[in-house]
């Protein structure tokens, strides 16, 4: 199996890189931060990687070049590239930064898939995997631009399932929950400057929002994907499939 993973040298990127090396895929990922495309070069040998700001059609072109040498071809497509955006009320959010976290979180995934279908078409059982989250599905307070973005995500694994089907290829959603790990920290810190109150307390509302009052570890995901991109999931398609202990709200 030939994986490309946007945003995939850190993060729940390399816990999904890792999980699809340890089960005998050839691996390829991009990412925007440099240090972190030297770091998996020195310690994965396993994985490939490209420098890579996929809100740009001219990286991404470069970027499906490279990843036509590393791999030979293309079986399987992750979209988990995205930032998490400003954390304020609409009416004070400036535009480029709405601007700019739909071009993360929603254009970067329109551009890699245009890249990628071609190649996926080349190959009997293709998968595409978008990221979306549980804000895909659920107003998200204070953070408008990532919930817009996010639900649009959901819109265009949909559209893609139907128009990509008669080429076998097969489109699915996940949609995390709060995930452990340093960019939730970052979220929560914020969140808790808007609102004036301590980061333990934004803590607690997220694990009190979901039945399984717990937060969700990256390895939860993999292995989730995993199974959609293995031949015991070839008649799920078109799925936006939360893993999330049961997100009950997103407002504390």
């Amino acid at each position: 199996m030939r994986v490309l993973i946007s945003a995939g040298a850190s993060g729940l990127g390399l816990t999904i890189a890792r999980k699809f090396i340890d089960e005998g895929a050839r691996v390829h990922v991009c990412d925007i931060d440099s240090k972190a495309i030297d770091k998996i070069e020195n310690h994965h040998p396993k994985l490939s990687g490209s420098l890579c700001d996929t809100s740009k059609p001219d990286q991404v072109d470069t970027l499906f070049e490279d990843a036509d040498r590393a791999l030979g071809g293309l079986d399987v497509l992750i979209n988990n590239v995205g930032i998490a955006g400003p954390t304020a009320r609409i009416e004070d959010i400036e535009y480029q930064d709405w601007r700019r976290t739909l071009e993360v979180d929603l254009d970067s995934f329109f551009l890699c898939t245009k890249f990628a279908i071609p190649r996926l078409k080349l190959n009997p059982t293709s998968s595409i995997i978008n990221i979306s989250s549980t804000a895909g599905w659920m107003g998200y307070p204070l953070r408008s631009p990532y919930a817009a973005a996010k639900w649009g995500v959901v819109g265009l694994s949909k559209t893609l399932a139907m128009e990509l089907g008669e080429y076998n290829i097969r489109v699915n959603c996940i949609c995390p929950g709060s995930l452990s790990g340093e960019r939730m920290n970052r979220i929560i810190a914020a969140e808790a400057k808007v609102k004036g109150i301590d980061e333990q307390s934004i803590r607690d509302g997220y694990t009190s929002q979901v039945s399984l009052k717990t937060f969700i570890d990256p390895s939860d995901i993999a292995e989730t994907i995993h199974f959609l991109c293995s031949p015991a999931a070839k008649r799920i398609s078109g799925q936006t499939i939360s893993v999330d202990g049961n997100t009950e709200t997103l407002r504390a």
